[in-house]
């Protein structure tokens, strides 16, 4: 395996010139050069996620709160639950519950929310800060199988 090199030379200012050097690899060598060109191919494609912070914390029983606070029935049978959320991300209600959850309500706190359901991300519009966003069409709940905080 040959690499060539180019070395920049110049005499002044305006007198530059390159020089193409063919170097002859070996073993060890060959696979530092080998593993460096892949790791930096690999970091220019690949692009740099967002982290997702989002996790379940206690909710306050009064008063109003800077968390997301959902409000729903387990499909199990096992009755309703309450489950506060905070910081961004997206969490599965798996979490929390069976496979999805019947939402009756949400409170966004201080923050803007979307739910997962029906293969979707809904509303289009996140719900905005200090919003108690409920279904009173579904008394039961709505189908939620994910969170997100915006």
């Amino acid at each position: 395996m040959f690499f060539w090199l180019a070395h920049i030379t110049s005499a002044g200012l305006d007198n530059a010139a390159i020089l193409p050097w063919k170097v002859q690899l070996t073993g060890k060598l060959k696979k530092l050069v080998f593993v460096a060109l892949t790791t930096a191919a690999i970091t220019a494609i690949i692009p740099a996620g967002t982290a997702s912070a989002i996790n379940t914390v206690d909710c306050p029983r009064q008063g109003s709160t800077e968390f997301v606070r959902l409000d729903a029935l387990d499909p199990a049978g096992s009755g309703s639950f309450t489950a506060c959320f905070a910081n961004a991300g997206e969490m599965p209600v798996t979490t929390i519950s069976a496979p999805y959850a019947w939402a009756r309500y949400i409170w966004t706190g201080n923050n803007r929310v979307q739910w997962y359901g029906d293969g979707r991300w809904q509303p289009d519009t996140p719900i905005d800060k200090w919003t108690t966003f409920s279904w009173p069409h579904y008394p039961g709940g709505v189908k939620i199988e994910a969170i997100r905080i915006l």
